[in-house]
């Protein structure tokens, strides 16, 4: 196999574990505990209000299964968080916060196997974390501060130290407020030692929409602004609200909070088999698609004026009114952006990926978002999907795809001889992100042409099959946890079983169980469900997945094997939901 990719963070080689150190700002003990968690971390007894006693993310359990995984040679990156000016093309420039000073983040680089050593020195003016979106890990390092971990605060350093076991695509980012709205991600590419694929090149294409530092915009003054509500307006909202705890941890700063939770898992819609309800990306029923989008347009003018008196001093309006899709069930999104980006460029200037006629490249798609879904098409080529969210399908070709926040996606194409676009069609919101692919002389195509690809063959999740050799073995579910999502618009309550995230708040399981998550989803939206720490399986021998989408009205059921112990979050990756409260925990009982 031939490859070349972008320049990347690629880490150096320890012939020895390096000493791991924290720490945790001025005045703060720098104590560990067992295999690393910092002391401190809330409830490390395991205990919860349900008396019940639970794994500790730092416990014996997990200890014995990270053992399991081995980890060869360890391999060490430095990683810095800080306020930055990031230049997004045609002379915008925006103050944000950033790995490294770039957009995204430097790509990680490692080889399944290994054992990875990143240390985050932290210079923002807020406490952060890491979060390792996709990755099956040791509990102590997912980042999920109040949780797993103690928030990272300003001017302190922590190293994130353990085994990665499967190869794939995924990326990082914070699980503190809605810092991923910022410029915080990266990709991290997990090579195989044994790749199957043959290709030429390689281009990693990250997603992303973006408002901080327009304007006066924050993610936390959107945020609060859609926090106000819309008036009482239920405008692609449904019929339980949220409560409880929110568990803040804010860090100082912007007003973001920090929940001490994070934000994965995703479903679809359970069945595959055609004409059943409930198919995951099938068309919703025209009443539904249509009484959505009449709602949200007939109060356009009320909503805005009362959404300019929220925003005021924090930057103009940033909630969306009246974006809809069929595709997504009727409401498209909460925020309206004032760019798109794909690798940090508008699509004015766009990033330009070279090669030569006939070269085979393998494309990584990464849906870094906080509340857009794009449909993504190579102009004048079709593309073989060949793995999504880091496992392996059976190859499939399509001219479109669709990724909600959090998704990733692997494809082939062979490259035609011209100047192609790469395009990101902001699903329902009448904007778009792009990139070029260069082959030959030629003049660019305009910014903001269509490639006809996007209205062909649109593949889906629920389209998609596992390979045989990641598929999960026939079985019964020995635990089935159902999960009504609630909340509206309207109030912007988002939760899960009418309450907000709660970490003390644990939903059990066992390990070596096969548990069964069935997501209700009892609102007007779409959500794109995120597992921390697992992989689940859509049915009907569907793909391998830690990130799918319920369409709103529907019901999702996958599966998983409870095989990593600790206490894990299972959340909506829409930043601005889980945020709200639309997050839980998966706890493993001792």
């Amino acid at each position: 196999m031939r490859t070349q990719h972008t320049p990347s963070a690629t880490p150096s080689a320890a012939p020895a574990a390096p000493a791991r150190r924290a720490v945790l700002g001025a005045g703060a003990a720098a104590a560990l505990a067992g295999a690393g968690l910092l002391a401190g971390c809330s409830d490390d007894s395991g205990s919860a209000k349900n008396g019940r006693d639970y794994v500790a993310p730092d416990g014996p359990e997990v200890r014995a299964a990270e053992k399991e995984r081995g980890g060869g040679r360890t391999e060490k990156v430095r990683l810095t968080a800080a306020p930055s000016r990031i230049e997004l093309g045609d002379g915008t420039t925006v103050r944000t916060w950033a790995y490294g000073e770039r957009l995204p983040g430097k790509e990680v680089r490692v080889t399944a196997g290994s054992t990875l050593a990143l240390t985050l020195a932290n210079h923002l003016p807020q406490s952060t974390s890491l979060h390792w979106h996709g990755l099956a890990l040791r509990n102590d390092m997912d980042g999920v501060p109040a949780l797993t971990q103690r928030a990272l605060r300003p001017g302190a350093e922590f190293t994130y130290r353990f085994a990665v076991p499967h190869p794939g695509t995924y990326w990082f980012h914070p699980h503190s407020g809605v810092q991923q709205d910022r410029g915080l991600y990266a990709p991290l590419i997990v090579e195989d030692p044994k790749e199957p694929l043959e290709y030429d090149k390689e281009w990693v294409v990250v997603l992303d929409d973006w408002v901080d530092g327009v304007e006066g915009s924050t993610p936390d003054a959107v945020l609060a602004e859609l926090r106000k509500g819309m008036g009482g307006m239920d405008h692609g909202g449904g019929h339980e609200g949220g409560g409880g705890k929110g568990g803040a941890d804010h860090g100082g700063g912007h007003g973001g909070t920090d929940h001490g939770g994070g934000h994965d898992m995703g479903s679809m819609s359970m069945s595959r088999a055609a004409g059943v309800s409930g198919t995951a990306y099938a068309a919703p029923a025209s009443s539904t698609a249509s009484t959505a989008s009449a709602a949200s347009m007939a109060s356009v003018s009320s909503l805005t004026s009362t959404a300019r008196r929220a925003g005021k001093g924090d930057g103009p309006s940033r909630m969306m009114m009246g974006a809809t899709s069929e595709l997504l069930g009727g409401d498209a999104g909460d925020v309206k952006y004032p760019y798109h980006l794909v690798n940090g460029r508008t699509e004015k200037d766009p990033e330009v990926f070279r090669a030569r006629p006939g070269d085979r490249v393998r494309i990584r798609f990464v849906n870094a978002g906080g509340d857009t879904a794009y449909r993504v098409a190579l102009g004048g080529h079709r593309m073989t999907v060949t793995h999504t969210d880091g496992f392996p399908v059976e190859h499939a070709r399509t001219d479109a795809l669709l990724l909600g926040m959090g998704e990733r996606y692997d494809v082939l194409v062979t490259v035609e001889d011209g100047v192609f676009p790469l395009t990101a069609l902001a699903e329902g919101k009448k904007a778009s992100a792009r990139a070029l692919l260069r082959t030959g002389g030629g003049p660019a195509p305009k910014a903001g042409e269509r490639p006809a690809e996007l209205d062909g063959k649109l593949l889906t999740a629920q389209q998609l099959d596992a390979a045989e050799d990641v598929s999960l073995k026939p079985g019964r579910p020995d635990r089935t946890v159902t999960l009504k999502l609630t909340g509206s618009m309207a109030k912007y309550d988002w939760g899960i079983d009418g309450e907000a995230y709660d970490p003390e708040q644990r939903r059990p399981v066992a390990e070596g169980e096969r548990v069964r998550l069935r997501f209700v989803n009892t609102t007007d939206m779409w959500h794109p469900m995120h597992l921390h720490g697992h992989t689940f399986q859509l049915p009907g021998g569907g793909p391998r997945k830690d990130t799918a989408i319920v369409l709103p009205g529907r019901t999702l059921e996958v599966d998983f094997d409870a095989d990593n112990p600790g206490l894990w979050m299972l959340h909506c990756h829409n930043v601005y939901h889980g945020e709200s409260g639309m997050m839980t925990v998966l706890g493993y009982l001792k």
